[in-house]
């Protein structure tokens, strides 16, 4: 019994991948054949069979920009870089699709320490780190065990200073990786999708409204008070929004 409920599941799977497979190869005849609803309707097939990756993400995005839905592209390309960071195709066409939307937001300058300290992590995403990290562990062992293995002193001496090379390179990504997977849960950002909302002081209507936000910009989400979201966007400013108003983009 056991093993026929195994071979369900396995069977289950390998359909659902290949009408997968299918949905993309109809969503891409129809992205090329200029039906971008068509397109959406395949690639939103994807996702709701539990299927979700930066290629699928990019391809909504260029789906809604086609039809000026520059909210939604924005949301598709910023979902896609979450998945595969700094991919220079992603980034061009997101900075298009940003160039398209009303607001202009300066961003809060960095400290010279902040911008190395980013430029060294986000070379690579942290679950990516994780592996860089185990695979010069397993490295390190193998050097280490070589070095009581080999008899001439040369190669003893380089199977050391290998070790213990991989073992520093491994701390080093494993850091990288536990300081991109703290950064990645307090980062909370999300995609305005209302045409024109007020931010307001307080999460209520009645208090002051400190600023206005468009479709497209995105913020990042700092708390929530029952049908309010606290925001801060680029620049600094704080307020609250309606959560109706804006798309979390970390909802895999």
């Amino acid at each position: 019994m056991k093993n026929i409920i195994i071979l369900f599941i396995f069977f289950t799977c390998l359909f659902a991948k290949g009408q997968s497979e299918r949905d993309f190869t109809k969503a891409t005849e129809a992205y090329n054949e200029g039906d971008f609803n068509k397109a959406i309707e395949y690639y939103n097939a994807i996702l709701e069979d539990g299927q979700h990756s930066a290629a699928l993400y990019f391809n909504l995005g260029n789906s809604y920009y086609k039809l000026n839905e520059i909210a939604s592209s924005i949301y598709y390309y910023e979902k896609a870089l979450l998945l595969k960071p700094n991919d220079p195709e992603i980034l061009n066409n997101l900075g298009y699709a940003q160039n398209m939307a009303l607001d202009a937001i300066d961003t809060v300058p960095e400290t010279g320490l902040s911008k190395i300290y980013k430029m060294a992590t986000n070379r690579l995403s942290f679950d990516q780190w994780a592996y860089v990290g185990v695979f010069f562990m397993f490295l390190f062992v193998v050097l280490y065990i070589l070095f009581y293995y080999f008899q001439y002193s040369s190669r003893k001496r380089w199977s050391f200073i290998g070790s213990f090379i991989a073992l520093f390179i491994a701390v080093v990504a494993l850091v990288f990786a536990y300081v991109q997977y703290n950064d990645f849960k307090k980062d909370q950002p999300a995609i305005v999708f209302a045409d024109e909302v007020g931010i307001h002081s307080e999460p209520n209507t009645k208090s002051e409204e400190v600023f206005v936000l468009h479709a497209g910009t995105k913020v990042n989400v700092l708390d929530e008070l029952d049908d309010w979201k606290k925001i801060r966007i680029a620049d600094g400013k704080t307020g609250w929004i309606p959560r109706e108003n804006i798309k979390l983009l970390k909802d895999f």
